[in-house]
């Protein structure tokens, strides 16, 4: 259902229904152990796949970092510019 580097990818699945009645599949919800990280300051202009290949060599990683921090929305991270993200470190 996922690509294999899908923050989703062997989760388990639930079937649901939408508004419409149509039968859907969603990831279950999954409770998150709070990594061991470094304190980062968001710049200017950073974005959560920049910093994740800057961190891991790996842009798809980002959502790594958008995990170790407690907002819901990812993008919501890199604002205001000058706050203190967590990185984790693996």
């Amino acid at each position: 259902m996922f690509l294999k580097n899908s923050r989703y990818h062997g989760l388990p699945t639930v079937t649901a229904k939408d508004r419409a009645g149509t039968e859907v599949a969603a990831v279950k919800l999954r409770l998150l152990p709070i990594p061991a990280g470094d304190p980062v300051t968001v710049r200017a202009h950073d974005q959560l796949d920049t910093l994740g290949e800057q961190r891991y060599a790996d842009a798809t990683r980002y959502w790594h970092i958008a995990d170790a921090n407690s907002e819901l929305e990812a993008a919501s991270l890199l604002q205001p510019t000058g706050r203190p993200i967590t990185m984790p470190r693996s």
